[in-house]
């Protein structure tokens, strides 16, 4: 059996499992979208955001790129938040960083990386921003991409409150919280790296005042 066709097996067995126990489940899911998180984590295979955090189908809005970054001019990301915030009423954002990320590792190197190199600039520019807390760690490569993983996920976190999406969210229902998380592939656990409510400060030259800004 080839890979590919175990996984549509996989599918089948499931599928007639969850009908098995609830023969209205597919339905109900089929009736209703409204999921309470949006989750903004890596590609990365090992950090699937349902399997860690317990949640079932209906109940996490998930976008997944290289680094878990948030980009402004990156229209799907942005495409994503909007539709989580307008229209699904999400509670909260969550952007997830693992420790081991290649993305991070690899904005940390020189090597050329093609169409890549530019997704990358915006590690590199993190990296620039926290230079003076990181360039003490050229020395211990580990520590250095652990902490640059950590910065990374709270500078996408600000990213996401600077957006004029989510600060018009805030005006009209006080709502999303931004939260910012790391998870440890040695361990299997989540660590909450910060948080940024409705009424935190930000730096006026990023706040949007009304819904026409």
């Amino acid at each position: 059996m080839r890979e590919f066709e175990k996984l549509l097996l996989e599918n089948k067995a499931w599928s007639e499992e969850k009908r098995g126990s609830d023969p209205r489940y597919f339905q109900r899911l089929a009736e209703e979208n409204r999921p309470s998180f949006l989750w903004i984590g890596c590609s990365d295979a090992r950090v699937p955001a349902t399997a860690i955090t317990g949640t079932q189908p209906g109940e996490m809005f998930v976008h997944r790129n290289i680094a878990n970054m948030v980009i402004h001019t990156d229209i799907s990301i942005m495409s994503v938040v909007q539709y989580a915030s307008d229209e699904l009423d999400i509670e909260h954002i969550i952007v997830c960083g693992h420790y081991g990320c290649s993305g991070i590792n690899a904005a940390l190197g020189s090597t050329s990386h093609g169409l890549m190199n530019k997704w990358l600039r915006n590690i590199k520019d993190v990296y620039r921003l926290h230079a003076n807390e990181l360039k003490p760690l050229e020395n211990d490569r580990e520590k250095l991409a652990d902490r640059l993983v950590e910065l990374n996920v709270i500078e996408q976190v600000e990213n996401l409150a600077k957006t004029s999406i989510v600060q018009h969210a805030w005006q009209r229902k006080k709502t999303p919280t931004l939260h910012g998380w790391v998870y440890s592939l040695e361990d299997g656990l989540l660590r909450e790296l910060c948080k940024h409510a409705h009424d935190d400060p930000m730096d006026p030259i990023y706040r949007f005042d009304d819904e026409d800004g």
